[in-house]
């Protein structure tokens, strides 16, 4: 037959044949393979051919043939098991066979090809159903011939082992965990933690490899999924620093907390009585020593309903603010830095340089009704752009949800920008509805003409009168040293003795900062005062700017 017959009739069967292919394979790369191989087969045998009285059935007669040989190859090393059904469960894994025990022992072997190591999986697909040669494998995964040849040695004595045993099950098979809470302590970068912990699965790999380093085989084994999953997880955990590569291992590079009741009752005893030493102490100082009338401390919604004789009256407004930024920023000289956080912090691909943290806390666990729990908070959290800095926290009683991503960032930045824009010049209409939106800002009049703004969270409107109120805290800090020390320390003993022993130094970082810039104490600081009626809850009105300001660098 002439070459142009020849083609014409390949032409007309290449979607038939590709079709065949498709469904007895495992894959569409393995159909792509097993059609092109019948359509060079028949061409071969078109051009040498000249009495061929059924051109379809000789085609096909080629495709059934090319396909046993694909599945002969297929089905090498493994024995007793015969080719037919071999190739129906490739290609129909619900197939008629699933009852069969060849079947279960096949879909056991490839469930053991799937614990196989990355590169011991590739070269045993390759060599046994790619059919392909031992050189050629070498050349593509770029290793010594010497190197396949062993990889396959021991992939074969992994794949007996594996169906000879019962793979052991655990805890986590059954009983996967769920992080309670998920946090960072610096800055963020591209991606939010939900994009890290994505999955149940990306957290109990994590889980599982909290104390003490597993391969990935070993993982899987723990979880009861394939490798082959955990793998993508691994890798995409690994890359980003929240696990830790230890030879063929991995063991988890941020603090994962399992606070049991005595611990939590331990913590909520200890900020208590911490709390209700300086924040009692702050408020009175704050109140009587007058600095809450200086005019550097400045917001408009304080001045609603004023007089000259009380030009501040809604100065409980301003304590919402103002008592937690002490507590956290001021005594800074009398912390413990002896750990940086440039040492225990990890930089990650996205621009983050952070210290991650979760927490896994039992549904059941019974702790004292009156605990005080962390609802709804973020912080304490600030951005710096130009000459000033937003600094705030989220609460349960604020009305403005923070995020820890890069949204929260730029649009952090953004504030500061427009904030000292507005000062000199008028923003655009979206500027201003973009603020007021999120609580910064109100507004009335006619944008075109008699339009007038008022910011509505606290400006500390130079250096000096933020270090006048830092100076209060410190005063408080340094009289109570001695006394928060010993209320810590038992405390901090626990905590270390239930990191492992890699992450030590790392929480030891974090424990440098209780009574600090440490959210559960401005929590309980902010809890003593309204429970004792110092401090009045906001209203709905105020919650959206609550525990906000703009401080001048």
């Amino acid at each position: 037959m002439n070459r142009q017959d020849a083609e014409k009739i390949i032409t007309e069967y290449l979607k038939p044949i590709f079709g065949f292919a498709l469904k007895r394979c495992k894959n569409t790369y393995d159909a792509e393979d097993l059609s092109q191989e019948i359509v060079l087969r028949s061409f071969r045998s078109l051009l040498i051919k000249d009495d061929i009285e059924d051109v379809s059935k000789y085609i096909w007669t080629i495709a059934h043939n090319t396909l046993s040989n694909y599945y002969r190859e297929a089905s090498k090393g493994i024995i007793g098991i015969s080719i037919d059904e071999l190739a129906e469960i490739i290609a129909d894994p619900d197939s008629e066979y699933d009852f069969d025990d060849n079947t279960k022992s096949i879909r056991r072997l490839q469930s053991e090809i799937a614990y196989l190591s990355k590169t011991q999986r590739k070269i045993v697909i390759a060599y046994y159903f790619e059919n392909r040669k031992q050189a050629d494998i070498a050349k593509d995964l770029d290793i010594p011939l010497g190197t396949v040849k062993w990889h396959l040695f021991e992939a074969k004595k992994e794949l007996k082992r594996g169906m000879d045993t019962m793979r052991k099950t655990s805890e986590l098979k059954f009983n996967p965990i769920k992080f309670t809470s998920v946090g960072i302590n610096g800055s963020i970068g591209t991606k939010s933690c939900d994009e890290f912990f994505r999955s149940a699965l990306s957290q109990n790999i994590c889980y599982c490899v909290r104390n003490e380093a597993k391969t990935v085989n070993e993982i899987a084994d723990a979880l009861g999924v394939s490798p082959v999953y955990v793998e993508t997880e691994v890798d995409f955990l690994e890359e980003y620093g929240f696990l830790k590569q230890v030879g063929d291992k991995y063991i988890v590079n941020f603090i994962i907390s399992e606070p049991t009741a005595e611990l939590l009752t331990m913590q909520d005893a200890m900020y208590k009585k911490a709390a209700g030493l300086f924040a009692n102490e702050l408020y009175e100082e704050l109140m009587s020593s007058g600095i809450l009338d200086d005019e550097n401390i400045f917001c408009n919604k304080m001045l609603q309903g004023s007089t000259k004789e009380n030009p501040l009256r809604d100065k409980n407004f301003l304590l919402w603010s103002l008592i937690p930024y002490i507590a956290a920023m001021s005594g800074k000289k009398l912390m413990d830095n002896t750990i940086t956080f440039e040492e225990v912090a990890t930089i990650r691909p996205d621009g983050a340089h952070n210290i991650a943290y979760a927490s896994v806390v039992p549904e059941n666990l019974k702790i004292p009704s009156d605990y005080v729990r962390m609802r709804d908070w973020c912080g304490p959290y600030d951005a710096m752009n130009g000459d000033h800095i937003l600094w705030k926290i989220d609460t349960e009683w604020s009305g403005r949800r923070i995020s820890v991503n890069r949204n929260e960032f730029e649009a952090s930045a953004r504030v500061i920008s427009l904030y000292e824009h507005e000062k000199e010049n008028l923003l655009s209409k979206e500027d201003y509805a973009w603020l007021s939106e999120r609580g910064y800002i109100k507004t009335w009049g006619d944008y075109d003409g008699c339009f007038k703004i008022s910011w509505q969270v606290i400006i500390l409107r130079n250096k000096e009168i933020q270090e006048k109120l830092l100076a209060i805290g410190e005063k408080i800090k340094r009289k109570y040293k001695e006394e928060f020390d010993a209320i810590k320390a038992p405390y901090i003993e626990a905590v270390l003795n239930s990191v492992p022993a890699h992450l030590r130094r790392m929480k030891e970082y974090e424990l440098q900062s209780v009574f600090h810039a440490d959210g559960w104490f401005l929590l309980h600081c902010i809890v003593t005062l309204l429970n004792n009626g110092k401090l009045k809850p906001p209203t709905e009105e105020q919650k959206k700017s609550l525990t906000t300001l703009i401080i001048k660098k």
